[in-house]
């Protein structure tokens, strides 16, 4: 173990023998992120249950919006992304992420706004709740109960689904994207059904248990896919809008959890630049100097390379409408599985599974979710504490 300047307690190799072993894991986490990322199905069957109860047919009373804004930073800001997935090309109304406080400057009475924090202080979610409502727009809070957001939503006459904060918010996805589905399904815009609802909290189940601690690596993906990565810079992209989604959310999560280093996006983007990187010093020039014969483990760090992950969305729902025909999305998740391998630069290969756009994307998070909290307690890091997190408020808020 060693300690960094800012007295950050680690290991930069990795220890591929502790995650094997279940007591050392738990020993290493602490605040239990492996136990709160296996929470993610319950967490669907609750926030469901709890949407169900905050009256959220109100909002369709005044008819279809212009549009939807959701409000909110981080984790909370990912859920307008997943809405906008689900919805898809076909939805009725734009769907805007807004990532700052307050609101854009055309929102009015004509719009809806859902407002997302996990701990329901959050400056953008909270700017944007009391924009809402002195604009006259429609309201929806979704946060942790007796919070300031739920205050402006009871001022405002909002609908408000509480959020019991058990975890950190990049561990709630799920209980903080559920709510804002439910939301939209009021307003006409998504065809999730309870049937889908059920059928994710179930996927989510299963993959928790195969990413269980006490699995070995062999058998277990998300350890595998940590060792893959470790001492790595991971390029993740994301064959279809779906998959960006989830690409996405595993660079959050690897960066926060795993503190690593991580280029994300649409493959249909990496093409007109990005995949450049393939060649780069990172890429082929650093596969082409490899010695064959070297012992991975005395590299000494200037051998670093990059690691490409494919998030590929599987084609089971191929008759929907979608931006691209899925036939392209197949060839181009070829070819560049194809050229890394021409360059030497290896990749593994994540494919959705489920019969539901909301499933398939559970079954994209599901395992690297787990994957990078496997990666930092590998690295000798608390998965849960992040100081640079807590520092960075401390400072903004001086």
């Amino acid at each position: 173990m060693i300690d960094g300047t800012a007295g950050v307690s680690g290991r930069r190799d990795a220890d591929e023998a502790l995650l094997d072993n279940p007591e050392a894991l738990a020993e290493h986490d602490p605040g239990g992120m492996l136990r709160h990322t296996a929470s993610a199905g319950a967490q669907v069957r609750e926030s469901a249950a709890l949407a169900a109860e905050a009256n959220l047919a109100v909002l369709a009373d005044d008819g279809r919006p212009r549009a939807v804004v959701i409000a909110g930073i981080g984790t909370a800001g990912r859920t307008g992304d997943v809405l906008a997935t689900v919805a898809g090309p076909r939805c009725p109304v734009p769907i805007i992420g807004h990532r700052s406080a307050g609101v854009p400057g055309w929102v009015g009475a004509a719009d809806v706004v859902i407002a997302v924090s996990a701990s329901g202080r959050s400056p953008e979610a909270l700017g944007a709740a009391e924009a809402a409502h002195r604009r006259g727009a429609r309201l929806v809070a979704v946060g942790a109960p007796d919070s300031q957001l739920q205050s402006i939503a009871e001022q405002a006459r909002a609908p408000f689904i509480p959020v019991p904060r058990r975890a950190p918010a990049r561990a709630s996805l799920w209980a903080l994207t559920v709510p804002v589905l439910l939301a939209a399904r009021s307003l006409g815009l998504v065809k999730v059904n309870e049937a889908d609802l059920a059928e994710t909290a179930a996927r989510l189940d299963a993959d928790a248990d195969r990413c269980r601690s006490a699995a070995e690596s062999f058998v277990n993906p998300a350890k595998s896919l940590a060792l893959a990565l470790a001492g790595s810079i991971p390029i993740v992209w994301g064959s279809s809008p779906l998959a960006t989604v989830a690409a996405r959310r595993f660079g959050d999560t690897l960066s926060a959890n795993a503190r690593y280093p991580v280029v994300t996006g649409a493959l249909g983007e990496a093409g007109r630049g990005r995949v450049g990187l393939l060649d780069g010093v990172f890429g082929g020039l650093a596969e082409g100097e490899r010695d064959i014969f070297a012992d991975p483990a005395e590299d000494d760090g200037e051998g670093t390379r990059l690691r490409l992950v494919l998030l590929r969305d599987g084609g089971l729902n191929a008759e929907d409408d979608t931006d691209e025909p899925f036939a392209v999305e197949e060839r181009r998740a070829d070819a560049v599985q194809t050229l890394a391998e021409r360059r030497g630069v290896r990749c593994d290969v994540v494919t959705a599974e489920g019969g539901s756009a909301l499933e398939r994307l559970a079954s994209l998070i599901a395992v690297p979710d787990f994957a990078s909290v496997y990666l930092a307690l590998a690295h000798g890091l608390d998965p849960m504490a992040v100081p640079a997190i807590t520092e960075m408020k401390e400072l903004s808020n001086q």
